[in-house]
């Protein structure tokens, strides 16, 4: 997907689509890490680290328990 800036009274703004906000679960009240190396830029949820924690380990609780069969699949 491209997408131009947006101009926004003095400054520009980078309109996020429904859509995209949707996968992200992210709200218009969600903040975003901004992060740059000078050549990409990144936008990333802030986590609440409680919820970070609980998706690990369900992650984890799943691999636990299927990791075999997921590895026998894919080969």
């Amino acid at each position: 997907m491209v997408k131009n800036l947006t101009k926004h009274g003095n400054s520009y703004a980078f309109v996020i689509d429904r859509p995209i906000l949707d996968l992200l679960g992210a709200t218009p009240q969600t903040p975003f890490e901004v992060i740059t190396d000078g050549q990409c830029l990144v936008l990333r949820p802030v986590r609440d680290p409680e919820d970070e924690k609980r998706f690990r380990d369900a992650l984890q609780s799943v691999h636990d328990r299927f990791g075999k069969a997921m590895k026998r699949l894919a080969e």
